[in-house]
């Protein structure tokens, strides 16, 4: 077995064409066992294997470095670059990230977890070089589900005259950004391609510029002829060109040595350079291959037969579910995705209300500001997104929504831990990112029977952009002892009590098994479950000022979180009790399952127990 004895890139050099094929097949053979275990993305890495062989059969890693776009296609990059034999602790607490992270393998040349990102990072990568005098190479592995994103053309159009050394592979596993016609432009995408193409019109050029008087002009008439010819057989291929970049391509991005020719040629280019690939997402699974969505993201799967367990309800199906009992009301409801309407449950309302859906590609910001367009002539629009990817948002929440009071829906979904998908995807940031902005009010609903009442209360609110926030998973059936009086909050044992537990979300249910724990052992104890988040529930600031000790726990960043504006309300009225607030820290929280990062943070039952009973005692 070849894989086994990959310990870096310099042993990919080392094997032969026949040799390489063989790498492939049993780094496909790997994949599909550890995804099928351990959950991940497969589909793209199923995609990407003979191209990310080849990349490492022509550069020299970490001396020359390749970028990953998202970087959910960097699993045979880990393969190859030492970190076989701990390929099995893929994405398991203390083990491999799913995704490129630097400080796991000086391989990892940037963090990419969110789209659109690789060809900045590389154009920068690649300046730096340029000053520096270093000659080695930077490539940019983008897919072209990323050319949906408008950072992508932001990097394009200012990198394509730097003259800098980066070379730009969108690998193509879907849609074709071009388009060329007729055996002769196959032919000459063939010609292109190769190194010695590139050497004869170098030697070519020098040969011609050497000729007194007239060397210039020929060159350049040689150009603008070879241009003309171009032009007219590529008639969609020349928007790289346009802008500065030498295209190649397309070719096939599942033959190894057709892919080592065209990166060869690509480094023999002295400027920018845009390689286009053609790949099959799933490539050697045939499950895969025929559903590659489907194998996109999952949780695990009978690598036999292909299937994975049946899906439960869960948040997101339950939010597309009620998104489509409000539509038919009558109102002017629209949904938004950015390319997310199957994760985010938005299918089924696709298909019931396909002229007021809009899937508008990997463009979180431009979702925000299009729906802020549609709700100012008359729409409702309901704008469904991970938390993390709402990050992106920050600016056109503040000054294309808020700022002009549009009422406008954030679903935003995946709020709080994410689990195995680590640093760059965790939910913790949106409450407070929104608490900084004037008119946003935010919902975090414990259970379905919240989530339908915050989405009818945002529906019927009267202006101003609302966000109702909610978590991975389904709801926690111990949240059924709550006791709603009010859409704002619910409460457990709150009669007579002098201490309080605060808390909101999903961790509703542990604090409710927290308090039952508590009292069962003598801590008289009450629960206050916050449901509206922002603005503060005047009612819930009362309880809490008419309690002795509150112990505050939120699964979201303790800076700008809700519990530092509930500490900073009671202070300005006066309260002089006791507050204790357990939140996330100052800092990125690493992949491990859901139930081991709530207990990492004390915010499972047995945390809040600990802390409660300790600092009661003491």
């Amino acid at each position: 077995m070849y894989l086994e004895k990959i310990n870096g890139p310099a042993d990919v050099k080392r094997l032969s064409p026949t040799q390489l094929e063989q790498l492939c097949r049993e780094i496909r053979g790997v994949l599909i066992k550890t995804v099928g275990k351990n959950g991940g993305h497969l589909a793209s890495n199923l995609g990407a294997v003979e191209l990310t062989v080849a990349l490492h059969s022509v550069f020299d890693s970490p001396r020359d470095q390749i970028v990953f776009d998202v970087g959910h296609q960097c699993y045979t990059h880990k393969l190859l670059t030492g970190r076989y034999d701990r390929f099995a602790t893929l994405r398991r607490a203390g083990g491999l990230s799913g995704f490129c992270r630097p400080n796991e393998s000086a391989h990892d040349i940037f963090y990419s977890g969110h789209s659109s990102t690789s060809v900045s990072a590389g154009l920068g990568l690649a300046a730096a070089k340029k000053m520096h005098g270093d000659s080695s190479y930077v490539v940019s592995v983008v897919g072209d589900g990323s050319f949906t994103g408008g950072m992508v053309y932001e990097a394009l159009n200012n990198g394509g005259r730097s003259g800098a050394r980066h070379i730009i592979v969108l690998n193509d596993n879907k849609m074709s950004i071009s388009e060329n016609v007729g055996a002769l432009a196959k032919y000459l995408a063939v010609i292109r391609s190769t190194p010695q193409y590139y050497t004869f019109k170098a030697s070519t050029e020098r040969t011609l510029r050497k000729i007194p008087s007239v060397g210039q002009k020929l060159v350049k008439r040689l150009y603008d002829l070879k241009t003309d010819i171009k032009n007219k057989i590529y008639a969609q291929s020349n928007f790289f060109e346009d802008l500065g970049y030498r295209y190649m391509g397309p070719i096939d991005g599942h033959e190894i040595p057709v892919l080592i020719d065209a990166l060869q040629a690509a480094k023999a280019v002295k400027g920018p350079v845009v390689l286009h690939v053609l790949t099959q997402k799933g490539k050697g699974y045939p499950y895969a291959e025929a559903d590659p969505s489907a194998y996109h993201g999952v949780a695990g799967f009978s690598v036999a037969t292909g299937s994975a367990p049946p899906p439960r309800t869960d948040f997101s199906s339950q939010f597309g579910a009620l998104l489509c009992e409000a539509a038919k009301d009558g109102a002017p409801l629209c949904a938004v995705t950015a390319a997310m309407g199957l994760s985010t449950g938005l299918q089924a309302f696709s298909q019931q209300y396909p002229d007021r859906f809009f899937d508008v590609g990997i463009a979180e910001e431009h979702a925000v500001t299009f729906a802020s367009g549609l709700a100012k002539n008359g729409c409702l629009p309901v704008f469904a997104v991970y938390s993390t990817f709402f990050q992106r948002c920050y600016d056109q929440v503040v000054h294309d929504a808020a700022l002009q009071k549009l009422k406008l829906i954030f679903a935003v979904d995946r709020a709080g831990f994410v689990g195995e998908d680590g640093e760059t995807h965790q939910g913790l940031m949106d409450v407070a990112f929104l608490n900084t902005v004037p008119g946003v009010k935010i919902y975090s609903p414990c259970n379905y029977r919240m989530l339908r009442a915050d989405l009818n209360t945002a529906v019927a609110a009267d202006d101003g952009p609302v966000a109702v926030r909610y978590p991975r998973g389904g709801e926690d059936a111990r949240t059924a002892a709550l006791h709603c009086g009010d859409v704002a909050y619910a409460t457990l044992e709150t009669d007579g009590t002098e201490v309080l537990l605060v808390t909101y979300g999903r961790i509703a249910g542990e604090a409710v098994e927290a308090v039952q724990t508590l009292r069962g052992a003598g801590v008289a104890v009450g629960l206050l479950a916050l449901n509206q988040i922002k603005p503060l529930p005047a009612a819930a600031l009362e309880m809490m000022l008419g309690s002795r000790a509150v112990y505050f726990f939120e699964e979201g960043l303790r800076s700008g979180g809700t519990g530092e504006r509930a500490a900073l309300e009671l202070l300005e009225r006066g309260y002089r009790g006791t507050f204790r607030l357990t939140a996330v820290p100052d800092e990125f929280v690493a992949q491990a399952t859901v139930k081991e990062q709530l207990k990492a943070y004390d915010l499972d039952a047995d945390g809040m127990c600990r802390i409660i009973r300790d600092c009661e005692a003491g």
